[in-house]
């Protein structure tokens, strides 16, 4: 993503969610960081959109059903997860803030 200085790479266990064939979401194995790709910005920033939603969705699903195990989420775009512009998306999704980050649970 843009201003981001980590790159995904090609590792096992990490997860790219395509969203209408488009890279929308990577997330390192183990699940501390996670990058997302979103449309556009405004003043403040990256701004969420209905594609980071869906991939953030699809992500918390796998969680859910035991695909993933306990995935702790500590940095959004090389920012902390709680202080980042896409902690809101992640805790709409389920995600519960914790002292390391956002957590979600099988």
């Amino acid at each position: 993503p843009a201003g981001c200085a980590h790159k995904p790479g090609r590792k096992a266990g990490s997860l790219v969610v395509l969203v209408d064939g488009e890279l929308t979401l990577y997330m390192e194995r183990g699940g501390k960081t996670l990058l997302l790709w979103p449309l556009g910005t405004d003043a403040d920033g990256p701004r969420p959109d209905a594609r980071l939603r869906e991939a953030v969705e699809a992500l918390a699903a796998l969680a859910r059903a035991g695909a993933l195990g306990t995935v702790t989420t500590e940095r959004i775009n090389g920012i902390s997860a709680l202080t980042s512009p896409f902690a809101a998306l992640l805790e709409e999704a389920g995600f519960h803030p914790t002292p390391r980050g956002l957590r979600m649970r099988a």
